[in-house]
């Protein structure tokens, strides 16, 4: 087995020249396989598309989901339902629900509205999460204009039947703020965290591609939210749409969608507060944001992005493939690289990662280039977790 190791900010993992290898000898498996089953790397290893959620009538984009597993064992995946005929950011949509009872590998037909369309545009990007007092959390972007839009949260105490009222998450500045799905962690001790990009503000409503990015914290299960410093960021780099993982030695590590061509990181010593300076990290990516998760049996992380350092032309800048990669030193070097998707015309992104048992279920953008549906259409892919021990 090869082990990449990256000691230096910005090295890459895979060169252009496999990434291509890797795209042309995975067009060739997909065409074999049948029955719902893709290959995800020229090593034969598969994994199962269990959901297809493609735009339909007044229904233009599914998107951007988070996964929770209820009491009774059932798997209760939320995402955007967008209605209407626009499928931009900014049109309407609203919180849809599909349920599982056997692990994820087959889904109830037929969508339940979670939390209907609020605001002047919509609710989108969900994150879903078991707090550490058995309360289940739901957060999303309640989004009324391009100068207000910020992650609230609705809680509930009897598995996902009713929802409290929201709860805003930024109450210190107003704003059109950034919060990825699937993104809110509790460390250990209990403290929630979320990461936001800041793009603009109602006293200067000029959209900044260059978001101001900052970490809030709540001490109380979500019910009051602090803010740390703002990330310390270069000049020149575009950053956006951030997320978070707790380290093994106590700091919180911050990953950054950001230009340069990779993932920016910044960490924290101090569980929120402060914050250093973003540098390159050794994921290469086009603009398109990463997802790194710990796994809870072996500890490891997984993280699901773009391997795509920009050297193939035909793929220069776009989303894909889609790569899956463990580490067992907590991002400083990474192993078992694969990718699940590898189709020069997909768009993958927006990943959502959950845990069953010995499965991982992975739920994620997966649109067409050509056919322009981008963002329209989710997937989940479902996979033993040992598969990510493979090859």
């Amino acid at each position: 087995m090869i082990r990449f190791s990256f000691n230096k900010p910005g090295q890459g993992i895979i060169a252009g020249r496999q990434i291509a290898a890797t795209a042309m000898v995975f067009c060739i498996l997909l065409s074999a396989c049948s029955s719902g089953k893709r290959s995800a790397s020229s090593t034969g290893a598969l994994h199962d598309i269990v959901l297809k959620l493609p735009p339909g009538q007044d229904n233009p984009r599914n998107s951007e989901g988070s996964f929770v597993t209820l009491k009774d064992g059932r798997i209760l995946f939320v995402y955007s339902r967008y209605t209407g005929i626009n499928s931009g950011d900014h049109a309407p949509a609203y919180l849809a629900g599909r349920y599982s009872s056997d692990g994820g590998k087959t889904w109830t037909a037929q969508d339940v509205k979670i939390v209907d369309r609020e605001g002047g545009m919509n609710v989108m990007s969900v994150s879903l999460l078991r707090l550490k007092n058995g309360t289940i959390a739901l957060f999303y972007l309640r989004k009324n204009s391009t100068v207000d839009c910020i992650p609230v949260v609705r809680f509930s105490d009897d598995e996902a039947k009713t929802w409290s009222a929201p709860v805003d998450c930024i109450t210190d500045q107003q704003g059109y703020f950034v919060l990825n799905n699937d993104r809110v962690i509790q460390l250990a001790d209990g403290r929630l965290m979320l990461a936001v990009a800041k793009h603009s503000s109602p006293s200067d409503s000029k959209w900044l591609e260059k978001g101001a990015l900052f970490a809030y914290y709540s001490d109380d299960n979500g019910r009051t939210w602090t803010a740390g410093q703002q990330v310390p960021t270069p000049a020149g780099i575009i950053t956006q749409e951030p997320g978070l993982v707790a380290l093994k030695d106590g700091r919180v590590m911050m990953y950054i969608r950001a230009s340069g061509g990779s993932q920016y990181v910044s960490y924290s010593k101090d569980r929120g507060a402060g914050w250093s300076t973003a540098v390159p990290f050794n994921l290469k990516s086009p603009v398109s944001p990463a997802t790194i998760e710990r796994i809870p049996s072996t500890g490891d992380l997984l993280a699901v992005w773009n391997n795509n350092d920009g050297s193939v032309a035909a793929i220069k800048g776009k989303r894909t493939p889609l790569t899956v990669a463990v580490s067992k030193d907590d991002g400083k070097s990474w192993i078992h690289i694969k990718n699940l998707e590898a189709d020069p015309d997909g768009w993958y992104c927006y990943t959502a990662i959950h845990f069953y048992k010995k499965n991982v279920l992975l739920a994620y953008c997966a649109g067409s280039q050509k056919t322009k549906t981008h963002l329209s259409v989710t997937d989940i892919s479902r996979f033993p977790l040992t598969d990510l021990y493979k090859f």
